[in-house]
């Protein structure tokens, strides 16, 4: 029986090549009969000549961990199967689009306002924009970029003044305006989705930030993830076309779905609940193609 062929690809300016996430799903899908490349995303992968994409892709299949937009759609046009898919990874890389398509499907949100681009350095803030936000919203007021990863773009605004400030600095950038749930200050369930299924919950905790993110010094130890939680985890999934990811709930006075990462890390997962997340998306890659 001939192997199957896969291909992992990284950022194309990641420091190092593989990372302990990569080595992990790279050994897991290899423990599994598969041969495994792993490569930088460089214009190889998303070069238009002739009128016809210039890509040349004999892989059975691509775990995709890059968001770049370009090389996904012309490996699937070669007829590659990506995990996750082209379009799954752009509904999850742009936060607000997230919120969007989730929206009118009885999942739980905090309430969240898109601040208008600007293409213009010298214009003000749109004045109208903050006021929506503020009387909507109420300080603190969390400002997130919607393009971001790790927590690193996210901020508060604890009043006007503050505000303001933000959206200045962020102005030619796209960004949000969500609701501050002070219940769950620091402190969030992690939930992976595997092909459909939840495989485990952490909670995350910070002492220090009112972001839980483990890669800003917060802790993670294994939870039970409740019914409720695991049906609107499998809901959004299948929602935004998922074959992985990792969904953030915040404690509100329900579960409240903050975030969904198509690319979640899951180091500081296994590490907290002895899972083998590797080998549950190695098992689901292989069943898939």
């Amino acid at each position: 029986m001939r192997k199957l062929k896969g291909l992992i690809i990284v950022n194309a300016y990641a420091a190092t090549l593989e990372t302990r996430q990569v080595t992990r799903i790279r050994e897991e899908l290899e423990a599994r009969g598969a041969v495994v490349t792993v490569a930088r995303n460089d214009i190889s992968y998303s070069a238009v000549t002739n009128g016809k994409i210039d890509v040349t892709a004999d892989f059975d299949f691509c775990l995709y961990l890059d968001k770049d937009k370009y090389a996904s759609r012309a490996l699937e046009a070669r007829g590659v199967r990506l995990f996750n898919t082209a379009a799954a990874i752009e509904a999850c890389d742009d936060k607000m689009t997230t919120h969007i398509l989730l929206a009118d499907n009885g999942i739980a949100m905090p309430d969240t306002v898109a601040a208008p681009l600007c293409y213009y350095t010298d214009a003000p803030v749109n004045v109208r924009a903050l006021d929506v936000a503020e009387q909507s919203l109420g300080y603190p007021i969390i400002v997130k970029l919607v393009y971001g990863s790790m927590g690193k773009s996210v901020f508060k605004a604890d009043n006007r003044a503050e505000l303001e400030r933000l959206a200045e600095n962020l102005k030619l950038y796209p960004h949000l305006f969500q609701r501050y749930i002070a219940k769950s200050h620091g402190r969030d369930m992690r939930v992976i989705v595997i092909g459909g299924r939840v495989i485990g919950g952490i909670i995350r905790q910070s002492d220090g930030d009112f972001r839980s993110n483990v890669g800003l010094g917060g802790t993670a130890r294994a939870c039970d993830v409740p019914k409720n939680v695991r049906d609107t985890a499998i809901k959004a999934a299948n929602i935004l076309g998922l074959d992985y990811c990792g969904i953030d709930f915040l404690f509100g006075d329900e579960p409240l779905l903050c975030e969904v990462n198509s690319n979640a890390f899951f180091d500081a997962f296994e590490q907290a609940t002895g899972l083998n997340v590797a080998g549950a998306y190695a098992d689901h890659i292989i069943k898939s193609v």
